[in-house]
């Protein structure tokens, strides 16, 4: 039964979790693969516990519950919130667990509130003795120990309790053991900085050293007390952190260091071991251009195993899948699309998959039957279905056929997977499926969480062509009733940065209530994919390389000049929205276009490259000294002087990725250049803002803008 048409309120638009989501996360099989655990909400918060789904019962049941001080914001440490925003999380409770992978038990490890807790065979969870400040724990794989990181140093204790032994020394403010350095979390995708060797008998881990890189200091200007906040943030073109990959010895407490080569300026971005414990890592170049497998003997001597090099950046593609008969799967963009290859021993490749798609994740390797199963967009760029082919290569064949976004889990024997799948019709659903596909069992129906009977609309999608053909892709939230002869304003909800793609058949499209409301208020609201976006092939990635701010903007505006054919579209009354690399792209339309864009909200923008980090600023830009009018052209404040419309920016003021110096450099430009805007900031926020009251002011603020100034 559809529900009638409903307003929303303002509230609504603030709130989290978003209606419909609430669903299973963190699916897995359970080492025995007789049950499902996934982290679950069941009164609708934000704040999950851990279930178990046994599947030949049905039977659920929490095993897991929150923490202790853990269900609250405030009660956080500071590197345990500061790895939330690494990671974008906005749960609470039970946010990760992880069983041992080759124990003769089941032994579940759940973290949070600061300390360990760990499960038997099921039994209660129980405190680790000496885990308290534990930051990023792994379980051995026998699960007879875990690892951690305490103040910049590794350590290790048994489980389920014992002594805690401290495995490295050394550590001082700058300098950790065993943690990823921030860009590793923020721009690499590597969260964490140790590994266990197959045989629980060694770590690997990262010496991380930024003690010459200066501090970046925050100050808290919105609490009672005075506190500081020191950041060794690696601005564009100015020094990273010094890495090391040693291999501590858990008997001897000796480490033994590895040669990553005469070059020291490199970025570690994956480590992994092999089925016959010899240690690898993936090494690439300051410049991004050049990537190289390594393998280490045990006194930390090196072989290149593979090497690829590609102009003009190359993206990584998660960890490396070594095969049992010493070779690997690799993915790569080498024919400008990313794919599947498997190399051999003894240097040959098969190409696994090729075409004008892309591989956007491998799932499972099944070597028993000579199958690999991947995610890709084969079936529509706006789609993710899963995929198989044969290892030696062959056919592809596509599993999942429901329309949207599917995500997968397999049994640990690849007889079954789990199928997590949401589109802009229903909320997220989850399934148990046999490893060709066929249903076995709903575990998740999500009853009720469509758009019809939530009383959303469901956002068309849009297509326009940029100024050298290229297809662009869209969505369009129309309003509700179109008055026959008026004409309504237009509002796009921009990101536009790389890595990113927003014009999906994904529920989240749909629950973007900001968008839903305005919609509802009487605007037309459009977002678009422009080049630089992902998931279309590194050409259309690589259209900003070395001159971000510049296609992207031509593009929002091909597809605004497409919308406006529409009669009852109102091209001259345009806004623009967005945050993060958004509110750059809001900043560089309002002052690119202004005859197009009238009214603009820019949240936490990059205003100058030059001050943000190397990892991604270089990767796209080069360097501020190998491309200085690259960087020149690419800047907010460069282009200050043109801005004629309506601007309002807004910022969290502790935003310890995209510094409230980049808006306030942007407030100084815009004041030499005699020009008006608005402020909103938000003292106590980071780049992710959460606090509810505070969201919810600011929705009110930014939708009374776009109303009253368009």
């Amino acid at each position: 039964m559809t529900k009638p048409y409903e307003q929303l309120t303002l509230a609504q638009v603030a709130a989290f979790p978003r209606p419909g989501a609430v669903a299973p996360g963190r699916i897995e099989f359970t080492p025995d693969g007789l049950g499902v655990t996934y982290l679950f909400s069941e009164e609708g918060s934000l704040v999950r516990s851990l279930w178990r789904f046994d599947l030949a019962t049905g039977e659920r049941r929490v095993i897991a519950g929150p923490p202790p001080a853990s269900t609250e914001e405030g009660a956080l440490s500071r590197e345990e919130e500061l790895r939330r925003e690494r990671a974008r999380l906005r749960e609470l409770g039970v946010t990760d667990y992880q069983f041992a992978k080759k124990a003769p038990r089941e032994v579940l490890l759940v973290p949070g509130g600061g300390r360990l807790w760990v499960s038997i065979d099921g039994s209660e969870p129980v405190e680790v003795e000496g885990s308290h400040g534990a930051i990023d724990p792994h379980l051995s794989p026998d699960g007879s120990q875990v690892a951690f990181v305490r103040d910049g140093e590794l350590w290790v204790t048994p489980v389920p309790g014992g002594s805690p032994r401290r495995l490295t020394t050394g550590a001082e403010p700058g300098l950790t053991n065993g943690l990823a350095e921030f860009i590793a979390q923020e721009e690499l995708d590597r969260d964490r900085g140790f590994w266990w060797n197959p045989a629980g008998t060694k770590l690997a881990y990262i010496r991380a050293d930024s003690r010459h890189i200066s501090d970046y200091t925050i100050v808290h200007q919105g609490m009672s007390r005075v506190e500081n906040e020191p950041h060794r943030y690696p601005f564009a073109g100015e020094p990273n952190a010094i890495l090391e990959l040693g291999v501590v010895d858990l008997v001897t407490g000796e480490t033994a260091w590895m040669n990553l080569g005469a070059e020291k300026d490199i970025y570690i971005a994956r480590v992994g071991w092999r089925p016959d414990g010899a240690l690898t890592c993936q090494l690439l170049s300051r410049d991004q251009r050049t990537l190289r497998l390594l393998a280490f003997d045990p006194a930390g001597s090196a072989t290149v195993l593979h090497e690829e090099r590609q102009a003009p950046w190359i993206n990584l593609h998660g960890d490396t899948s070594f095969l049992d008969d010493g070779g690997f799967l690799w993915q790569s963009e080498r024919t400008g699309f990313n794919h599947l290859y498997r190399y051999r021993a003894d240097g040959s490749c098969t190409t696994l998959t090729s075409g004008d798609w892309v591989v956007t994740r491998l799932d499972h390797i099944d070597e028993q039957r000579g199958l690999v199963y991947f995610a890709a967009t084969r079936q529509s760029v706006r789609e993710r279905h899963l995929y198989r082919v044969p290892l030696g290569g062959g056919e592809v064949t596509q599993l999942t056929s429901e329309p949207g976004i599917h995500g997968v889990a397999f049994a640990k024997d690849g007889s079954r997977f789990i199928d997590a799948w949401h589109s802009r019709e229903h909320g997220p659903r989850v399934a148990i499926r046999s490893a060709d596909g066929a249903l076995e069992q709903m575990l998740f129906a999500n009853d009720g969480a469509t758009a019809a009977e939530l009383g959303l609309a469901v956002p068309e999608f849009t297509t326009a062509n940029a100024a050298d053909g290229t297809l662009l892709h869209g969505a369009v939230f129309r309003p509700p009733v179109l008055e026959p002869g008026k004409r309504y304003p237009v509002v796009v909800s921009v990101y536009g940065g790389p890595h990113v793609q927003r014009a999906l058949d994904e529920w989240a499209l749909t629950v973007d209530l900001r968008a839903q409301y305005l919609a509802q208020q009487g605007f037309v609201v459009l977002k678009v994919d422009n080049r630089g976006s992902a998931n279309r092939g590194l050409a259309f990635e690589a259209a900003i390389a070395d001159r971000m701010g510049t296609v992207e903007v031509d593009d929002q505006v091909a597809a605004v000049c497409e919308l406006a054919k529409l009669p009852y579209v109102d091209a001259s009354r345009v806004g623009i929205y967005g945050w993060s690399y958004g509110g750059y792209m809001t900043c560089m339309a309002m002052m690119r276009a202004p005859e197009v864009f009238k009214v603009g909200v820019s949240g936490a923008p990059v205003t100058d490259w030059d001050g943000y980090d190397t990892g991604y600023t270089e990767r796209y830009m080069g360097t501020p000294q190998s491309n200085p009018e690259g960087y020149k052209d690419s800047s907010v404040l460069t282009h200050a002087h043109k801005l004629r419309g309506k601007l309002l920016l807004v910022h969290g003021m502790t935003d310890e990725n995209v510094h409230f110096r980049h808006t306030a450099r942007l407030i100084v430009a815009l004041t030499e250049a005699n020009k008006g805007y608005d402020l909103l900031i938000f003292p106590e926020e980071r780049h992710m803002p959460r606090d509810a009251k505070g969201l919810e002011y600011q929705e009110r603020r930014v939708l009374e803008y776009l109303v009253t100034n368009l």
